[in-house]
C-alpha cells in the first residue's frame, strides 16, 4: 500500500454524496458495489474506504487511511474526545457540506440569549465541543448526550435547550424552535495521517490536490463573453468581477466594436450584467467552467 492512498469517506448521507462528487470531478473513476465498504477507484492509484463519519478521524490518525474527507465538527469532537490533538493535518478546506452548529430554544420559551443557559439542560450529539464552548462563556450548564432525534428533546422534557447543526433551519421550525447563538461554523475537510509517507505517495497526493484545486477554483469562477463599444471597453472591463487580464480583439467586421473574453473569479450577479448592457456590452454570456488548471 506503500504507492496507493487510501481514502477514508462517509458511507451514506450528504456528505458522502459531495465527496464522491468532488472526487469524480477530479478525474477518479469511482464504481461502488451496493453494500462494499472498499472500492478501487480508475484514473489514479487510489483505494476508498466507506466508514461511518465519527471513525473517519481515528482511522486517518492511527495511519489505517491516508487522508479522510469529514465535517470539521466531527474532527473537532473527536480530538476534544480524546483529550488531545490527533495530530492530523488540514490539507484543504473543501467548501461544501458547510452547516452551524447552533443553541436553539422553544420559540415560546424564555431562553433567548446564552446568559439564560445558567443551570439549564441541553441535549446535544456534540458534547465536547459543547462544553468547551460553555467554559469559554463561562456558564455552568448540563449536557445531554444523544445520538439522534436531538430536535424532539425540550419537547420529551429532557432537555431544555438543544446544539444542533442547522442547514437551513427548516427541521428546528418544524420543532417549534429557534435559534438564538452559533458554536461553531462548519464545511468538509480533506485531513491527512501523520505518519511520514515516501515520495512516491507525496507525489500521490500532489497530483490529487492540484486536481482537486482544479475543481473548487472551477466551482466560484465563470467565463464571460460579450461584445462592447471599443470607447466603453475600459468602464465594461472595470466592471469584470474578479477579472484578471481579460482578452479584448476586434470584432470581425466592426472597427468601433472589441470582443471581450475574461475568467471572473468572483460571483456574477444579474445587477452586473445589467450594468454592462447599459455600458454598451451585447450578446453577453456568462458559462460554467468545468476544469481549472494554472
Amino acid at each position: 500500500m506503500n504507492n496507493i492512498l487510501r481514502i477514508a469517506v462517509q458511507k451514506k448521507g450528504r456528505l458522502a454524496d459531495d465527496s464522491i462528487r468532488l472526487l469524480k470531478q477530479a478525474g477518479l473513476g469511482i464504481f461502488r458495489n451496493p453494500g462494499a465498504l472498499t472500492c478501487r477507484a480508475q484514473g489514479l492509484p487510489v483505494e476508498l474506504l466507506f466508514v461511518r463519519d465519527d471513525d473517519i478521524p481515528s482511522l486517518v490518525a492511527k495511519g489505517v487511511c491516508d487522508l479522510g474527507i469529514a465535517g470539521e465538527n466531527v474532527l473537532r469532537e473527536e480530538a476534544l474526545e480524546a483529550l488531545a490533538e490527533t495530530n492530523l493535518q488540514t490539507v484543504r478546506a473543501l467548501g461544501f457540506s458547510r452547516c452551524t452548529l447552533k443553541l436553539a430554544a422553544p420559540r415560546d420559551g424564555g431562553i433567548k440569549a446564552i446568559t439564560d443557559l445558567a443551570g439549564m439542560k441541553i441535549a446535544t450529539s456534540y458534547p465536547e465541543i459543547l462544553k468547551e464552548f460553555l467554559c469559554d462563556q463561562d456558564i455552568t450548564a448540563e449536557c445531554v448526550t444523544l445520538k439522534g432525534a436531538v430536535e424532539i428533546a425540550p419537547a420529551l422534557g429532557l432537555a431544555d435547550v438543544i446544539c444542533d447543526l442547522v442547514s437551513s433551519g427548516a427541521t428546528l421550525a418544524a420543532n417549534g424552535l429557534v435559534d438564538f447563538a452559533t458554536v461553531m461554523q462548519s464545511e468538509a475537510l480533506l485531513v491527512r495521517s501523520p505518519a511520514r509517507w515516501n515520495d512516491d505517495k507525496e507525489a500521490l497526493l500532489a497530483r490529487l490536490l492540484r486536481r482537486i484545486d482544479g475543481v473548487l477554483a472551477s466551482r466560484a469562477t465563470k467565463y464571460i463573453m460579450l461584445n462592447a463599444p471599443k470607447d466603453a471597453i475600459e468602464d465594461i472591463t472595470a466592471l469584470l468581477p474578479g477579472a484578471d487580464a481579460p482578452t479584448i480583439m476586434p470584432l470581425a467586421g466592426r472597427d468601433d466594436q472589441m470582443a471581450v473574453h475574461a475568467v471572473c473569479r468572483e460571483t456574477i450577479f444579474w445587477d452586473t450584467l445589467e450594468q454592462l448592457e447599459a455600458r454598451g456590452a451585447h450578446a453577453i454570456l456568462v458559462l460554467p467552467i468545468e476544469k481549472m488548471m494554472g
